[in-house]
């Protein structure tokens, strides 16, 4: 039975400007870091991103290397494109990244024109598309020149193989000066991706400022902290759970005693205020105007589904912030 979308999804999602661009995104974009790859049941995956996209989610954000094995969560989103969304493709938005390892060699890192061209042109292969909406640098390169990178993001986009770019996890320094090199080549830079969640601030000292006076948009990923903020943890760690799996980015030791209890504070506030604790935690990074979009990730349909239930309450009185704030204090990284 061929896919056939919900008629009233666009009716459910609040759209954003994306900085000082023309383009609108969804306030939560669904990512296909984990559970996307070709490890993992195609099915559920396809059935993720139906059902995202049902409810209005536009926005679905891929990077060279997300599986695994590398490369296989966008050879599963290729999938799904051309059996289920290809009559939709000019309702998405697709984008992907390099900057990461990806393959052997002194050619498949970091931030050269060889390397990020190369890349996407995989990418694209992967995705069986000619065009990608948004192409990324993954992370800066302390090596390579800032122009070079820049450079090759611009050609990209004159070569029409992207239609905007962005950068991710650069500090307010790098982001000023990435900026001001890209309006100089007449390709602005339309969107920033760094982390940020209750637990780790960094992004507000100085870069969302940044972010502001030079009118890029801002879209977070991790706004969970890889899935902590959110009910999964609050009797200790699933055997299912990503902090119980070996080699991913969440420790095991990450979960102390004293984390599970400033889960339980949060959450505590969360019932209050009648959401799940990921609810609650979505909602605080989309009450700052200055963030665009928040990219969730998920497991199954269900998490998509409490996920976008944040937007039903954005609001949050002065004194539940001052007690979040508190709660979360002695981990908050403010560092870069």
């Amino acid at each position: 039975m061929s896919y056939k979308p919900f008629e009233n999804r666009y009716d459910m999602m609040p759209f954003v400007r994306c900085g000082n661009s023309g383009l609108k995104l969804p306030p939560i974009s669904l990512g296909l870091w984990h559970n996307f790859g070709g490890d993992d049941d195609f099915e559920n995956s396809r059935k993720m991103i139906l059902r995202a996209f049902d409810l209005g989610i536009t926005h679905f954000d891929l990077a060279n290397n997300y599986g695994p094995p590398y490369g296989s969560a966008e050879s599963t989103f290729g999938r799904v494109l051309k059996e289920d969304l290809k009559s939709y493709r000019d309702e998405l938005i697709i984008s992907s990244k390099a900057g990461w390892d990806m393959w052997p060699g002194p050619y498949g890192d970091w931030g050269s024109r060889k390397y990020l061209i190369a890349s996407l042109d995989q990418s694209l292969k992967r995705l069986g598309l000619d065009y990608v909406d948004i192409f990324y640098h993954h992370r800066p390169d302390p090596e390579t020149p800032l122009e070079e990178t820049m450079a090759a993001l611009d050609h990209i986009v004159r070569s029409g193989k992207s239609l905007y770019i962005g950068i991710s996890q650069y500090n307010a320094d790098e982001t000023k000066r990435a900026s001001k090199i890209l309006r100089d080549l007449s390709t602005p830079c339309l969107i920033h991706q760094p982390n940020y969640n209750i637990f780790d601030r960094w992004i507000e000292n100085g870069l969302l400022k940044v972010l502001a006076t030079e009118g890029i948009g801002c879209i977070v990923f991790s706004p969970l902290d890889q899935g902590i903020l959110s009910n999964k943890y609050l009797k200790g760690i699933p055997a299912n759970s990503r902090a119980a799996r070996e080699g991913t980015e969440l420790e095991k030791d990450y979960i102390t005693k004293d984390l599970l209890k400033k889960i339980h504070e949060l959450n505590e506030i969360a019932i209050k205020r009648n959401q799940t604790l990921a609810q609650m935690s979505l909602a605080w990074v989309l009450r700052n105007p200055l963030v665009t979009s928040a990219v969730i990730g998920a497991s199954n349909v269900k998490q998509i589904e409490d996920n976008v239930g944040s937007l039903k309450n954005r609001n949050f009185t002065a004194a539940e912030l001052k007690k979040i704030d508190e709660i979360s204090s002695s981990r908050i990284d403010i560092k870069k």
